[in-house]
């Protein structure tokens, strides 16, 4: 006879009738979300106001620590006290930058070491600020300079040599050197990750894509990132923007720096644009641009799109060796301005067809500017669009970085544009 069994049932629940721990984790978490509300400066609650993810958000005032400065009054939100009544930039970690040499000897040194003045004032109506900047220019491009003849130009030479060292230095000076480096956050943790912190200072990071792949968006949220004190990941300085295809909005920069807690007017002063029609104007634009940053604290350059005008001023095969000379001799003095003032480059690139990709290739695309854009850029970045309003962020060659891709979301952010997509 066949005894009972007494154990317990152990019936395996209904999927269907029975969520897991995870759905109700879902569940709880969108309610909470739906219910949260803020206060107002009034001590009255309003519901969360849906912002752009740009990442890493700072500090509110609330929560910040008892060592910062309070909030400025007027109203206005910020995680510290960062502009002054003017509306300037006040930059932060001003023990950082005492401590800091400066990464350029100023041309006006020449004069200690018996070099005329009118010389001098010479080569800066030349675009030369620096000593650095004087050696980066070779003999037969001084002597191009009216009023300095080749005795002369060997004689400031010579004296820029004894200001700089240019010789040899060991790794271990190199790699104490590079401690200089800025990693300036993009605004998407995860595209921050591929790049090991964000957009590098002394080199040039290119980005291309076709046309809505979010360059020009991130562009423009690296305007606000780069003025964030270096303690939260930002540059310190300020933004110098060339615009070649007209699509820079400073209306869009308004809500990028309300999401950092930034004063969007004071952020606005700190950006100086230009807009270029020619190649030779942008060029130009290029030259005038040292003096500025011989005065003032940059951190980033940004270039949108640096290939544009040359498509258009130079056509067919028989001008693209000129194209191409051009070409690179704009981005060697991206190079300069790079290494000389320390400042990030982030240029934007087109694509063209590849009709020779080959059959398997999905993708018939390749980034413009040939070889002699690829090898200037030191970062390369290949943006395309994902699955709906994603965006896809793949490193296409890095010195130092693996391959790799990031995605960013996109959200829409109905307070500023209907149907506007924030990117990253």
């Amino acid at each position: 006879m066949k005894r009972p069994n007494t154990a317990p049932s152990r019936r395996r629940p209904n999927r269907k009738t029975s969520p897991s721990s995870f759905q109700k984790a879902q569940v709880a978490h969108r309610r909470s979300r739906s219910n949260r509300t803020v206060h107002t400066r009034n001590g009255a609650t309003q519901p969360l106001r849906r912002l752009p993810l740009l990442l890493p958000s700072p500090p509110s005032p609330r929560s910040a620590p008892t060592t910062s400065p309070p909030p400025p009054t007027g109203g206005q939100m910020a995680p510290s006290k960062q502009y002054s009544e003017g509306g300037q930039l006040q930059l932060m970690d001003a023990e950082r930058i005492e401590e800091e040499e400066e990464c350029f000897e100023s041309i006006d040194k020449l004069i200690s070491q018996g070099i005329n003045s009118g010389d001098v004032k010479k080569l800066q109506d030349a675009g030369i600020y620096t000593c650095n900047g004087l050696m980066m220019h070779t003999k037969k491009s001084l002597t191009g300079i009216k009023g300095l003849s080749e005795a002369k130009v060997d004689k400031i030479c010579e004296a820029a040599e004894k200001l700089l060292s240019q010789g040899f230095i060991t790794g271990s000076d190199l790699l104490i050197k590079r401690k200089s480096v800025v990693r300036i956050t993009t605004g998407s943790q995860a595209l921050d990750k591929l790049l090991g912190g964000g957009i590098e200072t002394l080199c040039i990071t290119e980005a291309f894509g076709e046309f809505r792949s979010g360059k020009t968006q991130l562009a423009h949220t690296l305007c606000v990132s780069t003025q964030l004190p270096i303690h939260m990941h930002g540059g310190n300085g300020k933004v110098a923007y060339i615009d070649t295809e007209g699509t820079f909005r400073p209306e869009r920069i308004v809500p990028i720096a309300e999401r950092f807690g930034m004063d969007a007017n004071a952020v606005l002063d700190n950006i100086i644009y230009a807009r270029a029609y020619t190649y030779e104007h942008q060029y130009n634009l290029l030259l005038g641009l040292a003096a500025k940053m011989a005065e003032e604290p940059f951190r980033l350059l940004i270039v949108d799109s640096v290939i544009a005008l040359f498509r258009v001023d130079f056509s067919g095969r028989g001008e693209l060796a000129e194209r191409q000379q051009k070409l690179a001799q704009m981005l060697s003095r991206l190079t300069k301005i790079a290494e000389e003032f320390n400042v990030a480059v982030y240029i934007t690139n087109q694509v063209i067809a590849d009709p020779g990709g080959g059959m398997f290739i999905t993708d018939l695309k390749k980034p413009a500017g040939g070889h002699v854009l690829a090898h200037a850029a030191t970062i390369r970045l290949m943006l395309r669009k994902g699955k709906g309003e994603q965006r896809v962020c793949k490193i296409f060659d890095a010195p130092n970085l693996p391959e790799g891709e990031a995605i960013s979301f996109c959200i829409i952010h109905i307070h500023v544009y209907q149907n506007f997509l924030c990117n990253w």
